[in-house]
Formats: structure tokens, C-alpha cells, sequence
């Protein structure tokens, strides 16, 4: 279970290292280009039935942190979906892998 920690909060966001690492190609590849946007996430079925949202901004430091010592190979067609939503006027809601469309 990797981590995502933004700005000054203490709270650590947990994500897989597979969908981490997925996250962090789009994250970086938009923050690159000095845009702002939101992500979005469900949480864990633990922690409630509720769900949060950050506001992503290249000057808000931001970390991940993983357990994996290696990366797993990204799957092309998820980070353009995760892309995709990253373009929108909602940010990246971060989907399952094999999520349907839509």
C-alpha cells in the first residue's frame, strides 16, 4: 500500500502502489504543464462510505511514497482514461483499472 501526502497534512492518503503509480504519471504530466485540478477518490470500505477531494496545484508539495521497491509497467489505456478525467471540469476521480466506461 503506497501513500500520496499533499501539502502540509498530516493525514497520508493511501493508494495501491499500482494505482499510485498510475496517479503519478497523470499527476505529474499535468502539473508539468502548470495546471491545477482536483482529485477524487472513494474511500476505503473501513473508513465509511464517503469520499474526498484535494485541489492539486504545482506549488502544494506533494509526495508518493511506495511500498514496491520496483514500479509495475503502466497500463496505457488507464492512464488515459485517468487523463481523461483529469481534463475535466470534475479532475481525476480515481477509478479501478477495470473500471467499465463511462
Amino acid at each position: 500500500m503506497g501513500v500520496l501526502k499533499y501539502g502540509d497534512s498530516d493525514v497520508p492518503i493511501d493508494i495501491d502502489d499500482r494505482t499510485l503509480a498510475h496517479l503519478q504519471a497523470v499527476v505529474v504530466a499535468k502539473l508539468r504543464r502548470n495546471e491545477s485540478f482536483t482529485l477524487s477518490w472513494r474511500h476505503c470500505p473501513g473508513s465509511g462510505t464517503g469520499r474526498s477531494t484535494i485541489w492539486l496545484h504545482p506549488a502544494i508539495p506533494l509526495l508518493f511514497e511506495f511500498d514496491q521497491g520496483a514500479p509495475d509497467k503502466l497500463n496505457l489505456e488507464w492512464l488515459e482514461r485517468l487523463m481523461h478525467s483529469a481534463n475535466t471540469s470534475g479532475g481525476i476521480r480515481l477509478i479501478e483499472e477495470n473500471a467499465p466506461e463511462g
